[in-house]
């Protein structure tokens, strides 16, 4: 059975205060585990050095384990250089992210570690970081099955589908909505069809939205259509806005709640630590 723990949940940027310690401050980071196998990870914010690394390590081997990265923006990639296993000799970590507009998937990582923002230059990184290039794609990791399509969003990015131990999982970590909000693009559908459990940002309230409307986020209403038109079971909103209070999320998932329709059972907000199993009917 395939497990997803939310490691960081928020959007833009860290946040950690009192008003939302419930469900956390760090940035986007999930790992998937199935016992046997090594972990994936989706996005690499802040929340993946809450990722227990011991996982990655089988029969005390080196650790080894994937990262799905949905795209480059620093929320998304910026634990990557403080995660200590790339620090270690003999560590493998294989990054799956989109394809560049101009250079190479390793060589926009490499400016994440070159100084004067971090450093130790990514040349001179100990572990072994494989970068893998993705668009319009659909491979294995082990057991598991990938299809990767690209996402409206500001910049090169994608959604994963991974079908793993008899379960399916969607993430759609960052989806610019229309300025409609009356359909859904394809590839995106075709990601969250029928999925097990789909994780979706709701990052504005229709307010917010209608102020930051080109910013590339959804809000919560707007994940609900997509969970709705693609059949998803359940649905789990993912990078909260980092000015939003325990409180507040509490109050839209309420809200959220009540248009539930279709094949979607359930809506919940992701909070750290958070973990849930994923399997079929």
């Amino acid at each position: 059975m395939m497990r997803v723990t939310f490691l960081g949940v928020r959007g833009s940027f860290p946040c950690p205060s009192p008003i939302n310690r419930r469900y956390g401050g760090n940035t986007a980071a999930v790992a998937l585990h199935v016992d046997g196998e090594a972990p994936i990870l989706l996005d690499l914010g802040t929340g993946l050095l809450q990722f227990d690394a011991e996982l990655g390590r089988a029969d005390g081997r080196p650790f080894r384990a994937s990262a799905l990265v949905t795209h480059l923006h620093l929320d998304h990639v910026q634990g990557l250089p403080f995660f200590p296993p790339v620090h270690e000799w003999g560590t493998e970590l294989d990054v799956y992210g989109p394809r560049q507009s101009a250079g190479s998937l390793r060589d926009a990582f490499a400016l994440l570690f070159d100084p004067p923002f971090f450093p130790v230059p990514l040349d001179q990184i100990v572990g072994e970081i494989r970068f893998h290039e993705v668009c319009n794609d659909e491979f294995a990791i082990g057991e598991a099955r990938v299809t990767v399509r690209p996402v409206p969003h500001l910049g090169p990015t994608v959604g994963y589908r991974i079908r793993w131990d008899g379960g399916t999982l969607a993430y759609v970590s960052d989806h610019q909505a229309p300025p409609g909000f009356d359909r859904v693009d394809e590839a995106v559908l075709e990601l969250c069809d029928g999925a097990d459990l789909l994780i979706h940002e709701g990052q504005y309230t229709p307010k917010e939205f209608a102020a930051k409307a080109d910013w590339g986020h959804s809000t919560i209403d707007y994940a609900i259509r997509v969970a709705t038109e693609a059949g998803a079971r359940r649905l789990c909103l993912f990078h909260h806005d980092p000015w939003r209070s325990d409180d507040d999320l509490d109050a839209l998932v309420s809200e959220a709640k009540k248009s539930l329709r279709g094949a979607t059972e359930e809506v919940m907000a992701a909070a750290e630590g958070m973990t849930l199993t994923v399997a079929s009917r």
